[in-house]
């Protein structure tokens, strides 16, 4: 079945990781082998493994946030410095479409050609891709927006953890800043569609309030089921219902369950169930399967000791479909949340 995943950090993966996502994923762990840090060895996400998962198209990130609160959260000192590396991201998934590994999806006749090709041939189609930006202290002002949108940008979130240059993120009670609500505004001028995604409670909805245009949510999780502010609550989930919005639900084990322990070794009690359970608990708010779908983060700064316990790779995704099914899920209902509402979605807020 046919997966659509809404946030996958592929160029951070790339060039912070120094991972060639060209090669195979044993190729890649067996390269890192005895590297300390957190996650090495233990990556999940290849451009192999997305094929024969049947990922035939994800939304991917260019992130680079200026630092904030002290250097709690860290990133780069200056506005101008995270422009660069927005830059320097793009320029890879560039390469990686010259290459022939990757295809750029900017409109909806694009998507559906797109969409064309991977049917007729899943095996060589590249991969289709949506660009996203994740906190968009790289946007420096307003008026560099259509400078972005001419690039392909189509789905920019406000902030990351911390304090962007336009709103308070995961982790940093708050609002907008100054700068946030004109910023909304020129992203809704140029069409671009916005992604909730990490803004703080007041900022979501002050955003709300000002952004008129198509919004979602890539990679988010449900509160009531791991209390948190990255999460949303119901009031949250039912406003992104209420404007026809879509809520990719993250795989990342400290979103998923409260039981994660950042030092065990393993987390068997975080599963594919567990992932489930927030995709029902949104449909269960919204009546409907039409606002639930995939956003994995896989890869997102972790590997398999931060992913679901039953997951080596992202083609474990293709898991889900059969767990859905024994919830009771209808087979029109499970290709709606894995892909038909990303789908949708596209089709609707991508320019025609």
């Amino acid at each position: 079945m046919l997966i659509v995943d809404s946030h996958l950090d592929i160029a951070y993966n790339a060039l912070t990781w120094d991972r060639d996502l060209t090669q195979s994923i044993r190729r890649m762990r067996e390269s890192e082998a005895g590297m300390p840090e957190k996650g090495r060895g233990l990556n999940v996400v290849s451009f192999e493994e997305l094929r024969r998962g049947e990922i035939g198209l994800f939304f991917v990130t260019m992130c680079c946030r200026v630092a904030s609160h002290g250097k709690r959260f860290p990133g780069v000192r200056t506005q101008d410095m995270a422009y660069a590396s927005d830059r320097g991201q793009l320029a890879y998934y560039r390469l990686m479409e010259q290459k022939g590994w990757l295809r750029q999806i900017r409109s909806a006749p694009a998507l559906r050609t797109h969409l064309q090709a991977w049917e007729a041939d899943p095996v060589h189609c590249p991969l289709g891709f949506v660009l996203t930006m994740e906190g968009c202290d790289g946007i420096v002002d307003d008026d560099q927006v259509p400078e972005w949108w001419s690039e392909g940008l189509r789905v920019v979130s406000l902030c990351h953890y911390g304090v962007s240059s336009y709103a308070h993120g995961t982790q940093a009670p708050g609002g907008l800043t100054p700068r946030g609500a004109p910023m909304l505004r020129a992203l809704e001028r140029a069409g671009m569609m916005l992604d909730l995604s990490h803004l703080a409670e007041a900022a979501f909805w002050e955003a709300l309030d000002v952004f008129g245009g198509q919004i979602l949510a890539t990679h988010n999780c449900v509160r009531a089921l791991c209390d948190h502010d990255r999460q949303f609550d119901d009031d949250q989930l039912r406003a992104i219902i209420g404007r026809q919005g879509v809520v990719g639900v993250a795989f990342d084990d400290w979103m998923l369950s409260p039981l994660w322990d950042r030092q065990a070794q393993d987390n068997t009690g975080i599963t594919l169930e567990t992932v489930v359970d927030h995709m029902d608990h949104i449909n269960q708010l919204a009546g409907n399967c039409r606002h639930a779908a995939i956003g994995t983060d896989l890869d997102g700064g972790y590997g398999k000791e931060q992913s679901p316990a039953d997951m080596d790779t992202i083609a474990d995704l293709q898991k889900i479909p059969d767990i859905l099914t024994q919830r009771g899920y209808s087979d029109d209902d499970i290709a709606t949340m894995m892909h038909g509402n990303w789908l949708r979605l596209l089709e609707e807020g991508l320019p025609a």
